[in-house]
């Protein structure tokens, strides 16, 4: 990935998964235009049924990562609900805020919309398009159904600015590369009405 990463001459994120002394942990790599592995974001909080797999992040992990087109993290799947997470990116200043899924459902456009306005940053998430034919179909002990154009996961990625406004997407039902040109000097514009670490913090009142 960081060859690819370098012979494009871009920044990449992606998720993985890690195995760490024989535990395994849902991540998000960073990859620099150079091709080097920039830093890493082990998920806080397994959801659901995922806690019989994956490991538990333990909060190192919450990179914001300069770089020439701003300030660059990643927050995993529904650990978007978790609002002191969200403050300490914001905190962070985020400006490319990532947001790889696994839920597909129309709701989660309106989640990464109030993100973007409650942030007030760009939020760029990728949702996997997945039939059950990309899957080995002799795999033991499993559920899945045996149709092999059955579509598991119906995608659902999106670009949003930072007034809630969607830039690209949302895609469904198809594999595809969004794109959307962005103005960094939207951020600072929307911050001049509400800035959730800035005038609008209320230190005086809230302390997280």
């Amino acid at each position: 990935i960081g060859e690819i990463a370098a012979a494009n001459d871009v920044h990449l994120v992606t998720g993985v998964i890690e195995r760490d002394a024989g535990t395994l942990y849902c991540t998000v790599l960073f990859f620099g235009s150079s091709g080097r592995l920039l830093a890493k974001h082990r998920k806080l909080m397994p959801t659901a049924a995922e806690r019989l797999i994956w490991g538990f992040g333990d909060g190192s992990t919450m990179p914001v990562i300069d770089t020439p087109m701003g300030k660059l993290g990643a927050v995993i799947c529904w650990e978007n609900y978790m609002p002191a997470l969200r403050m300490a990116m914001y905190q962070q200043r985020v400006a490319l805020y990532c947001a790889p899924t696994a839920d597909d459902r129309d709701s989660w456009i309106s989640t990464m919309q109030h993100i973007a306005m409650e942030g007030r940053c760009f939020v760029l998430s990728a949702c996997q398009h997945l039939r059950r034919t990309q899957l080995p179909m002799d795999a033991l002990h499993n559920r899945l159904p045996e149709a092999p154009d059955t579509v598991l996961m119906r995608g659902g990625s999106c670009i949003i600015g930072p007034l809630g406004q969607v830039l690209a997407g949302p895609v469904y039902g198809e594999d595809a590369l969004l794109l959307a040109e962005i103005d960094l000097g939207d951020i600072p514009r929307a911050q001049m009405d509400f800035d959730p670490v800035g005038h609008y913090a209320r230190p005086d009142v809230f302390q997280l």
